[in-house]
């Protein structure tokens, strides 16, 4: 009899196995983590210019996409380095702070001018005459050789189809990208009193400050988006 009871008590205290629990979820799995999508940006191949002046340097972005004729003929001008000993000659100084440029071009052999070019209007090029644009000088649509402006402040008359203009305006091709200290300080240039003819009496500097060299550089590291590209 004893032996029967401990037997039953040894029974009783062996561990008994639980059961798996058949209510249990399947572990939970989670959503592939997509890769990180890198937007494309599509490269700069503007062409940009150095104009290295008796001042300092000034560093153009052409616009050879939207002006295809005006930024290649200032691109032949510079690649035939022609464009080496142009002038910069004028500063509007005397027409206020609304219409602040500097001229620059040819001012000694005519030899160096390339036939005159097609014009290119602002509303067909979609660019504009914004403070740091880059635009051809002109008589008369059609007549633009080597002369160029750097605008100072907005001209805004000077697009094409601005009110009250002739509907024609300067063609922008190109804007400042660095050295604008260098255009203001060329702008603030000493003037001759007594040179130049009609409205440019007052303007012409003196001395004139020259291009000394003309090339090809690479993009400048952070250069600013600019104003020439109008807003669609």
């Amino acid at each position: 009899m004893l032996t029967m009871l401990l037997s039953a008590l040894a029974l009783a205290a062996q561990p008994t196995s639980v059961p798996p629990q058949v209510t249990q979820l399947p572990p939970a799995t989670l959503p592939p983590v997509p890769a990180s999508v890198t937007p494309v940006v599509e490269a700069d191949t503007r062409p940009y210019v150095a104009l290295a002046t008796d001042l300092g340097t000034i560093t153009v972005r052409i616009e050879n996409k939207r002006a295809p004729i005006t930024a290649g003929n200032f691109l032949r001008y510079v690649d035939a380095k022609r464009m080496d000993g142009f002038k910069f000659y004028r500063s509007t100084k005397s027409w206020g702070p609304a219409n602040q440029l500097v001229q620059a071009g040819n001012r000694g052999d005519a030899r160096k001018n390339f036939p005159p070019i097609a014009h290119e209007p602002t509303k067909t090029s979609g660019l504009t005459n914004c403070k740091g644009a880059l635009s051809m000088a002109r008589l008369n649509p059609g007549d633009a050789t080597s002369d160029f402006f750097l605008l100072l402040s907005d001209i805004k008359g000077f697009d094409s189809d601005a009110p009250g203009g002739d509907g024609a305006g300067f063609a922008v091709f190109g804007e400042i990208v660095a050295g604008a200290d260098i255009a203001e300080a060329i702008f603030n240039a000493p003037i001759s009193p007594t040179a130049g003819e009609g409205v440019m009496v007052g303007q012409m500097l003196d001395p004139q400050v020259t291009i000394k060299t003309a090339r090809r550089v690479s993009a400048p590291v952070g250069a600013p988006q600019g104003c020439v590209v109008k807003a669609p």
